[in-house]
């Protein structure tokens, strides 16, 4: 089994557990820092004066010199490595936005530790040239981190209020660096009530030369393989603006993009959280690459509902079909003309000028149109992923029923209705390349069933986290929080372990545990999966006909049956102390059955 080091933005599950998973299920083994040196959490302890909490501390970060010797220790037994620079440099995604007092020296000698940990990188790289190298970078998201060393909500709505305001426009980069608090006019913008403004900006303009570290130093000159930049919670207009268009403009210079794209070297999208996704895609399809498939598969897109070019997610600053197209591009898959799908649906799986469909569930009312194309290309055997942009950063109430009616979604490659509409897509969408580069190429049965448990366990998991928590148990949390916390000046849910008894936190949890087995059984028992029921759903155990029969052929599907479901009893867990965010691990058995049970 090849084996990929993964660095994770922070150890949060859509950055970490999601990820590891993503890769066994695309047969790669992948390797991780111990939990102590990537560890991330919010403020876990609250100054209280009465019935008020006025102020918060404890924010843990990772470890940059933990991480630097993690790469170091591995880099022999890997095939290759996805590493995020702001888990190396700061110690995670909100260590790489905390409030600084100095931004640093002039550019290129800002901050030697910084020299130190990304030559790190490039270490690997000219030691291991064959090796491929991953990069996740991000661009420094417009608002603070709340409750993260005291930063208060007030600072956040602050923060983010003002950062979205239109700057004046610049495209050298030391004038950005000066420039964050201009307005088009050339004027400042006026100051702060609970914003430190000059400590934001100090933040940002470390963050920014860092980026241009990753860009100059690592991929122009070092020869980095790849990487992708995302621009976590953005606006389409705002602080960040120039800093995209100087990124774009280097990607066209330095390494031969396009528009500010180079599906071969570096692409810079809206997403954070899934990137580690479609990377650990991009990933298997270099290691499970060989000489008699093509390199590089046809996406195409249909829309059920509006056209994804006509959305802009609230906390994005590029079109939703765009987005699509960018992370097709991280992810290693290609697309022909504007990538969408040809408006007559194909009859025959042979007619398709694609590879894979991503179906794009934009309009509710047209929920019965989608499942009928679904389980058309369930019929023709066409691989199909599912993203849910209709209730934004959780699963559509009306059209997740719908779905989970249909057995045809059992044998989806990929889903997602997760948090904005760049996590939905890259969380899909790694999650279906990464198993279709391995089925493509996989022919053992003891990897292929060791995948497929794996497999059957993240399409489970996406839609108990998505629908069951994010959109229907999550309500009881909140309200049960809410009404349970001693202070009256906070949203309890927003950081349980402060803002709750320890005793009313020990109730949510084990709260959060009974009502998840409940939902885990329901989940099961619905056609998607079918699991203790006389109709169980069937996965795609391989691609190709077995070993002595005529092929190979990639559109003749073997199946599995889902057998059984469990969650653990001790999962799932707040891990970041608030409602938004819960570990979830269920575990999925499926087992192999006769080729007509699932025709």
């Amino acid at each position: 089994m090849k084996k990929v080091v993964y660095v994770p933005l922070d150890d949060r599950p859509a950055n970490l557990d999601d990820v590891i998973l993503q890769g066994k299920a695309a047969g790669l083994q992948v390797l991780t820092p111990e939990a102590s040196v990537i560890r991330n959490r919010m403020d876990d302890t609250g100054e209280i004066e009465g019935t008020e909490v006025v102020g918060t501390s404890g924010a843990v970060y990772g470890d940059p010199a933990g991480v630097q010797q993690f790469l170091q220790q591995h880099a022999a037994e890997a095939d290759g490595f996805i590493i995020s620079t702001d888990m190396l440099v700061y110690g995670g995604l909100i260590g790489s936005r905390r409030l600084r007092d100095d931004a640093g020296g002039d550019y290129p000698n800002y901050d030697p530790a910084v020299d130190g940990l990304l030559g790190t990188v490039a270490g690997l790289k000219r030691d291991y040239p064959d090796k491929p190298v991953f990069l996740l970078d991000t661009v420094m998201r417009l608002a603070t981190t709340t409750m993260a060393e005291g930063l208060s909500i007030e600072v956040y709505n602050e923060s983010r209020a003002l950062t979205m305001k239109p700057r004046l426009a610049q495209t050298e980069f030391d004038a950005i660096l000066s420039g964050y608090d201009l307005k088009p006019d050339g004027t400042p913008y006026e100051e702060t009530v609970h914003l430190n403004k000059e400590r934001y900006y100090n933040a940002r303009r470390h963050k920014f030369k860092t980026n241009r570290r990753v860009l100059e130093t690592l991929l122009r000159d070092a020869g980095i393989d790849f990487a992708a930049i995302g621009v976590d919670d953005a606006s389409t207009q705002g602080v960040q603006a120039n800093e995209i268009d100087w990124i774009e403009a280097r990607i066209d210079e330095w390494l031969g993009g396009s528009g500010g794209q180079n599906p071969e070297r570096a692409v810079i999208l809206p997403d954070a959280d899934g990137l580690g996704h479609v990377l650990m895609a991009r990933m298997a399809a270099r290691l499970h690459a060989d000489t008699t498939t093509p390199a590089k598969p046809v996406v195409a897109v249909r829309y059920f509902g509006r056209d994804g070019a006509e959305i802009v997610n609230p906390y994005e600053y590029m079109d939703v079909h765009q987005n699509i197209l960018r992370h097709i591009d991280i992810a290693g898959g290609t697309y022909v003309s504007d990538g969408r799908s040809p408006i007559a649906p194909p009859v025959e799986a042979a007619d398709t000028p694609f590879e894979l469909e991503l179906v794009a569930l934009t309009g509710e009312d047209v929920i019965g149109e989608a499942v009928a194309h679904i389980e058309a290309n369930r019929a023709a055997q066409i691989p199909t992923l599912v993203v849910d942009f209709t209730r934004g950063g959780s699963a559509g109430l009306v059209v997740t029923p719908v779905l989970l009616n249909s057995p045809a979604v059992g044998s989806l490659l990929g889903y997602s209705a997760w948090n904005t509409a760049g996590n939905k897509i890259g969380m899909s969408l790694g999650m279906a390349l990464s198993r279709f580069f391995f089925l493509r190429r996989e022919t053992q049965e003891r990897p292929l069933g060791l995948a497929l448990d794996a497999h059957g366990s993240l399409l489970f998991k996406r839609f108990l986290k998505d629908y069951l928590y994010k959109s229907l148990e999550i309500g009881v949390i909140r309200t049960e929080s809410r009404a349970r916390t001693p202070y009256t000046n906070v949203t309890a849910d927003q950081n349980m372990r402060i803002f709750n008894t320890p005793e009313d936190y020990d109730f949510l949890t084990q709260l959060l545990r009974t009502d998840m087995q409940t939902r885990t059984q329901e989940l099961a028992a619905m056609p998607a999966f079918g699991i203790g029921t006389s109709s169980p759903a069937c996965a795609i155990r391989r691609f190709g006909v077995p070993e002595g029969e005529a092929g190979p052929n990639s559109r003749d599907w073997r199946y599995a049956q889902y057998a059984a479901a469990l969650l653990p009893e001790t999962n799932p867990n707040f891990i970041w102390w608030r409602a938004f965010e819960i570990t979830l691990n269920p575990e999925i058995d499926l087992e192999r059955t006769s080729q007509g049970a699932c025709e």
